[in-house]
């Protein structure tokens, strides 16, 4: 069969490596005129970074990312709630990265240039649309720029990897509307710092209402090393206020986000001068979409954050999107029929990350926090006598159970 994927973004990139390394044949088809390291900081978790393993993409990896070696949950005035080792130091087979998102794809995006070749990635072509009858699905791009010649394309099955705002899932959701916003904004950021503690670890102070997240996203240079930060803050009521754009090319000014960040306290970080040192902060909503009832009409599905997206929290969107890429793959390589691989793919995924979409909205493992400061809003003295070890491990390691990262097993 012949795979077409609406999205060079990391799930349908995935996708097509899986899919060739099966030896089925797939294009993709990317809005953009060229695949750019757009973003900031990601953490992509050990259940997804074994799929990349398998793949061969860890000295890739290893160049640019920064293997995650401890999580820290603090309040917003630095009192730890919870610390734990992560990846390869927690005992899984593969490590957990905190890296840079751009160049996450892009290490992606060349190993597919460079075993599918430079044709397997077809730029500036958004999806129109698509026909399907008994033999396979025609799909038509645009050019993005305007004014040019826009493609159409036979193959046996759609995936759409086209992200939040998804054409494919448009189609089949007409009456969809908006992303869902609770009135938190987002602002982002990297800039080259000293290195803090270890040079892997990360922080994360504050709960779903107001936070602060920190963690490197590249390996040091010398005494120094590109820190990635994030500051969620809901600063709107959503029933009365419409979210800001949610691209990363807006760009905020500084005065949009310092005070907030000044809420915060990370032991040994200077918030504020890392935040002035930024060269680029950019603003965008905390936006998701409800869990659907299908994703899968015929030849055509939907993959990644076109199906289900999340919360930037618990570190789940790029690893859930990786995950779907591995099974559909699979599905498509086991199946009979190509209806019964997108069947069998749905069944398996839809109900996993409708799982994590609406945990994530009420903080994933990060609850534990929220927990924390509700019952001593005003700090404590003894984390223990706050809220139990127990009840702390229970919120954390619920969420890594249910998210499908707690025991990472080889794949068969």
């Amino acid at each position: 069969m012949t795979v077409i994927i609406a999205g060079a973004g990391i799930g349908g990139l995935t996708t097509a490596l899986m899919c060739h390394a099966r030896g089925i044949p797939c294009v993709i088809y990317e809005a953009a005129r060229e695949v750019r390291e757009v973003g900031v900081g990601i953490n992509v978790l050990p259940h997804a970074i074994r799929e990349l393993a398998g793949l061969g993409l860890l000295p890739a990896l290893d160049k640019v990312g920064v293997r995650t070696r401890k999580l820290t949950y603090l309040t917003r005035q630095g009192q730890e709630v919870w610390s734990e080792l992560r990846g390869m130091h927690a005992g899984h087979e593969v490590p957990q990265f905190s890296i840079h998102r751009g160049r996450l794809q892009k290490a992606i995006h060349d190993a597919v240039i460079d075993r599918l070749g430079p044709g397997a990635i077809r730029t500036g072509r958004r999806l129109a649309g698509f026909v399907q009858d008994e033999a396979g699905v025609t799909a038509h791009f645009t050019d993005a720029a305007e004014g040019g010649a826009g493609e159409t394309v036979r193959g046996e099955v759609l995936i759409c990897a086209d992200g939040i705002h998804s054409a494919g899932r448009r189609v089949f959701y007409p009456n969809e509307g908006a992303p869902s916003w609770q009135g938190v904004v987002m602002w982002r950021g990297a800039a080259e710092w000293p290195v803090w503690e270890d040079g892997e670890s990360m922080a994360i102070g504050g709960g779903l209402g107001g936070k602060f997240v920190l963690y490197p996203i590249a390996p040091a240079t010398g005494k120094t090393q590109l820190m990635n930060w994030v500051v969620n803050v809901r600063i709107k009521d959503p029933a009365v206020s419409t979210p800001p754009p949610d691209n990363w090319s807006r760009q905020a000014p500084l005065a949009n986000v310092l005070p907030h960040a000044l809420r915060f306290h990370v032991p040994g970080m200077d918030i504020a001068g890392l935040v002035r040192a930024t060269p680029a902060i950019y603003e965008y909503p905390m936006a998701d979409r409800d869990p659907l009832p299908r994703w899968t009409f015929g030849r055509v599905t939907l993959l990644g954050d076109a199906a289900h997206p999340m919360y930037p929290v618990g570190s789940n969107g790029a690893s859930q999107a990786i995950l779907d890429a591995r099974c559909l793959a699979d599905a498509l390589a086991g199946a009979e029929h190509p209806r019964a691989a997108l069947w069998a793919y749905e069944k398996e995924r839809l109900p996993k990350t409708a799982d994590v979409v609406r945990t994530n909205r009420v903080g994933g493992p990060e609850r534990v926090i929220d927990a924390v400061e509700k019952l001593a809003p005003a700090g404590f003295r003894d984390i223990d006598k706050v809220l139990s070890h127990e009840d702390r491990k229970a919120i954390v390691g619920g969420y890594a159970a249910m998210a499908g990262f707690s025991q990472v097993r080889r794949a068969s």
